[in-house]
């Protein structure tokens, strides 16, 4: 199978714009949630404990994003969801697959002593899938977009809702769109 590098960039671009986007709203949810997690300061004062941890911080999440992305774009056509859920999914996806993570970090991070606990904290995994969450959507919506191609056969939104918020019963009858 080949890889088309120009889609693959384009993923990435929009995978680095998706973090940028999440790595801004942090402390929104910083004070929605009441938790002082902060995914810049945990990478950047995973590599360097010195002033510039909040810049390496943020390059090391936009890379992490670009390179979500960049596989994102890959795959994301291959998943048997409308595009609009695909971006969600792999956000939230990655949120679960991953969090288990955390508690290693609440025991071996270098500046462990300096960030909160995480892991067993319920308000912290909130706030870490309304980030993922965030970051899918943010993420799936630009990348199809940016690689511009046409929606599949499966429905889409405006297919499974209708204004008045029950749904399309041409398409519950038939299974076909609308």
């Amino acid at each position: 199978m080949a890889i088309d590098r120009a889609r693959t960039a384009r993923g990435a671009v929009a995978g680095a714009v998706a973090a940028g986007v999440w790595a801004l709203q942090q402390p929104l949810d910083q004070r929605v949630f009441g938790v002082r997690y902060d995914d810049t300061e945990l990478l950047g004062k995973f590599v360097t404990r010195g002033r510039a941890w909040p810049a390496v911080g943020l390059a090391l999440h936009l890379a992490n994003g670009a390179a979500f992305g960049a596989v994102y774009a890959g795959v994301s056509r291959r998943v048997p969801l409308p595009s609009w859920a695909r971006g969600p999914a792999a956000g939230l996806g990655e949120h679960v697959t991953s969090w288990p993570l955390i508690l290693l970090t609440d025991r071996i991070h270098p500046a462990r002593d300096e960030l909160p606990t995480l892991g067993t904290n319920p308000r912290a995994f909130a706030q870490a899938a309304w980030r993922h969450l965030l970051f899918g959507t943010v993420l799936g919506e630009l990348e199809r977009r940016l690689n511009d191609e046409p929606d599949d056969d499966l429905p889409t939104y405006e297919q499974v809702v209708s204004t008045n918020g029950h749904g399309n019963i041409e398409h519950a009858i038939t299974g076909a769109g609308a």
